[in-house]
């Protein structure tokens, strides 16, 4: 069994949706013996965002040796991984209300038509079915859909819809709410979300 284990957070060992994906990780890997994970860091060595000339190279125009031909390997070997993969686990903060850029520019390379979905005369049919989808949410409020700021929620939202797009229906949200409260309430909103860790994997 494959485990790809992606986190986006730029704050580094201050990151809650750091601490919080490792921790789902480390569970999963006591619930499975032998898994084989995967790491990807897309702060650290970020997948470049999509261009006219990426859009052309899909469409079958040779792209030329050097900077463009290393990207573009780059985002198959992404592709390659998430295809792979049994589990998918995500670190995603919440960014201004959405996903940061690079975990959009990784989720981006996902979206290829005839890899992870395709098109039919009834609509869009997802290709990667079949995976357990786990990410660790952070928020420095309060984003859940009873609250007011509900609908400013582009975060969860997002990624629900574009696994569910690729055919991904085991999506679970491991989520932390407040952190950027003050120092109560980060701890107490960790805390609430390993136990969550803890009931998921038990």
């Amino acid at each position: 069994m494959k485990l790809l284990h992606v986190d986006s957070s730029i704050l580094g060992q201050n990151s809650v949706s750091r601490i919080l994906s490792a921790e789902i990780v480390a569970a999963e890997k006591a619930r499975h013996r032998g898994l084989e994970v995967t790491y990807r860091d897309l702060a650290a060595a970020p997948i470049g965002h999509l261009s006219g000339e990426h859009l052309a190279a899909a469409q079958g125009t040779v792209p030329e040796a050097g900077p463009l031909q290393e990207d573009l390997a780059a985002g198959q070997a992404a592709l390659t991984e998430f295809l792979a993969a049994d589990i998918v686990v995500v670190g995603a903060p919440m960014y201004n209300f959405t996903v940061p850029s690079q975990l959009k520019a990784w989720i981006d390379r996902l979206a290829v038509a005839g890899q992870t979905f395709r098109y039919t005369e009834t609509g869009p049919v997802g290709l990667a079915g079949g995976k357990r989808v786990i990410v660790a949410s952070s928020r420095g409020g309060f984003y859940g859909p009873e609250t007011p700021r509900g609908p400013l929620d582009h975060q969860e939202a997002y990624l629900r819809s574009i696994f569910g797009f690729f055919g991904i229906t085991d999506v679970t949200f491991i989520r932390a709410e407040g952190v950027a409260m003050g120092p109560e309430p980060r701890a107490k909103a960790i805390d609430a979300a390993k136990q969550e860790i803890e009931r998921l994997a038990a």
